[in-house]
């Protein structure tokens, strides 16, 4: 019987609506992650080994509240049990293995470089390691959830 409605690609009843947008957002993230290759390597060859940035304060200070939000949601999400904690986390984990990056390659001197490496670590890439484990274990780490079975909650 029909209801009048056309399917959609996110409607729960049209796996096949499903496969097509998995097939086809899949390719379109393979060709970008393609075309990414040769992009890297011009870089790798063209750009100056140093370049001077106007306003490097601006850059940081909005990377740095980026991550503490990141962070912010991720723990609210934690501590209250809900099922969108893998969604933050993720977007954490980015963001410490990102810091962790380019505050090593951005040290000068001694100093910078060594607190730099401890500071990467010792908290940014443990607490992005932390955050990939509760992305990955989302419903373990909300329901504890030892045997292997699906819930989904219904918490918002």
């Amino acid at each position: 019987m029909s209801t009048g409605t056309t399917p959609t690609a996110h409607d729960p009843a049209n796996p096949h609506g499903w496969r097509r947008l998995r097939r086809y957002g899949g390719t379109a993230l393979l060709v970008g992650a393609l075309v990414l290759v040769p992009w890297t390597l011009y870089l790798a060859y063209t750009l100056p080994a140093r370049h001077r940035v106007v306003h490097w304060d601006a850059i940081w200070v909005g990377f740095d509240l980026a991550l503490a939000l990141a962070l912010l949601l991720t723990a609210v999400a934690a501590i209250r049990g809900r099922p969108w904690l893998a969604i933050p986390a993720t977007a954490s984990a980015t963001l410490l293995v990102s810091d962790a990056w380019f505050d090593v390659l951005t040290a000068r001197g001694a100093h910078e470089v060594t607190t730099a490496l401890l500071e990467a670590a010792l908290v940014e890439l443990p607490l992005a390691a932390l955050c990939v484990w509760m992305a990955l274990r989302v419903e373990r780490v909300i329901l504890g959830r030892t045997d292997g079975r699906r819930v989904v909650s219904r918490r918002p």
